[in-house]
């Protein structure tokens, strides 16, 4: 056996595909097309609400309902057209969370389709049912948790702001890749508000089973929060320094 093959027991890269003539043998071609097909697939999945909503009610503190938004984008087409209507919530949403009159929080937490709605219905809950008892654990206090529709990262500054939070983690589907179609991404700021940019957020990728795994991911957050709630800072002025193990 060759070292490119060796290598593929531990990635999940196209290393040694094989070549039949001057192509690829038919199940590597078969293989990369299903691949590409889910990617495409992920694109246009839809969040699975009454699983995300029942689930966050479980994990969530008593009286804690989690409550459904959506962006200024009303359907798919228009969201990946307009990536500007995906960063503001439409009018409808923007006064319920007005009408909440919300009290300061330390922490919102929002949950968002982004670019796959999949890899939300699958990791999001795990992973908040290990985080959110080590927030609890910290004394933090926590906004409502927000499920956004048609979402992009920067509403997650709009949301929060609203909110009158202090932190807030926006957990949103990646753009999904050939063997990643439902990687989570966790986007980490500091004093929310509409208006900034990527470098005031710190980012945690490839969340699933398969990349960073939920353990490792919710140590990760909240190692970063911490660094927050201490420094009052986020982004490009917060490095992530914890060593995982």
């Amino acid at each position: 056996m060759n070292t490119w093959s060796l290598l593929r027991e531990y990635t999940a890269a196209r290393l040694a595909q094989g070549i039949t003539g001057h192509s690829l043998p038919t199940r590597a071609l078969l293989d990369f097309q299903l691949d590409q097909a889910r990617a495409r697939d992920a694109v246009y999945s839809t969040l699975e609400w009454p699983e995300l909503l029942t689930g966050l009610t479980t994990i969530l503190p008593t009286n804690a309902a989690p409550i459904r938004l959506q962006s200024g984008a009303p359907d798919r087409a228009t969201y990946l057209k307009r990536p500007d209507l995906g960063r503001r919530l439409n009018e409808s949403s923007m006064r319920q969370l007005v009408q909440l009159n919300a009290t300061p929080a330390d922490l919102s937490i929002i949950l968002a389709d982004g670019l796959s709605a999949t890899a939300i219905n699958r990791h999001a809950l795990p992973v908040l049912a290990l985080l959110l008892p080590e927030t609890a654990r910290m004394g933090w206090s926590l906004a409502p948790v927000c499920v956004v529709d048609q979402a992009r990262v920067a509403i997650g500054d709009e949301v929060a702001h609203a909110l009158q939070a202090r932190m807030t983690v926006i957990l949103i589907g990646e753009r999904p890749g050939l063997s990643s179609p439902d990687s989570l991404g966790a986007y980490l700021t500091y004093n929310p508000r509409p208006g900034l940019s990527d470098e005031s957020r710190n980012c945690v990728s490839n969340i699933r089973p398969e990349g960073l795994p939920y353990g490792f991911a919710a140590q990760k957050l909240l190692y970063l929060l911490t660094e927050m709630h201490i420094r009052k800072l986020s982004g490009v002025n917060l490095k992530d320094e914890l060593l995982l193990g």
